[in-house]
């Protein structure tokens, strides 16, 4: 008796042609990011390639395909955006307009914040041993690399700070999870000597969920949100 081969059925042809081509739409996420001034998302991304578009697998076959190119496609913040292969810096250096220098004050105020937010000037102080002035804080606000976050509940309701998508586009994090830890720090130098056996590095956050202890922005923080017109209290 003749065995008969079930044979498979052939996909409708409209449902074949809807199926976009992955080479080019690679091309097109290709160059929407190198046109983009800012980093694209996958949801942005998706909504201008064509329907039925994998996202994350051409994301996947471009940032292989410049792996080892002058330009690396790189995830920041979340979103994803071509920048100069880290060990070709060098090269555009002189090319680089250069930014006002942070003051060695900002640079600790603005690591204080990145690990330990939400935070207060006031707490600011306390982990840096010295006043800050309020002119330091303002500078890292007019960055966009911090902003405020909330009030803290306790007397005089002192406002909370955090990082902010730029500050992790800046420093080419992808998320703030991404910040060396304590082994990170001692291998790059940046830690010396014995390390007190309580001394610990926090895991920091920048959910924008408020915390417990914080309460919402008042409306006068969204109209002066340098708080320049008023003094608040355990933060001078």
């Amino acid at each position: 008796m003749q065995e008969e081969t079930a044979e498979m059925p052939d996909a409708p042809e409209d449902e074949i042609s809807h199926v976009p081509d992955h080479g080019e739409a690679m091309r097109i996420a290709e160059a929407l990011l190198f046109a983009s001034a800012s980093p694209l998302g996958a949801a942005e991304l998706a909504g201008r390639l064509p329907e039925g578009a994998d996202v994350e697998k051409i994301l996947q076959d471009l940032e292989s395909l410049y792996a080892l190119r002058g330009v690396n496609l790189v995830r920041v913040a979340g979103k994803w955006a071509f920048r100069t292969a880290s060990d070709l810096s060098f090269v555009l250096a002189r090319n680089v307009v250069e930014q006002r220098r942070l003051s060695r004050a900002a640079m600790e105020t603005l690591a204080i914040i990145a690990y330990h937010q939400p935070v207060t000037r006031a707490e600011i102080e306390e982990i840096r041993g010295v006043a800050t002035s309020k002119g330091t804080v303002d500078t890292l606000l007019e960055t966009g690399w911090i902003r405020l976050r909330g009030r803290r509940k306790a007397p005089g309701r002192p406002v909370t700070y955090g990082t902010t998508p730029g500050f992790l586009e800046h420093f080419g994090l992808d998320a703030i999870e991404d910040l060396p830890g304590l082994e990170e720090l001692k291998g790059a130098g940046f830690i010396e000597g014995r390390v007190p056996s309580d001394f610990s590095v926090p895991v920091p956050s920048d959910a924008d969920a408020l915390r417990e202890d914080e309460d919402p922005l008042d409306q006068d923080d969204f109209l002066q949100p340098l708080d320049m017109h008023r003094t608040e209290a355990g933060e001078e």
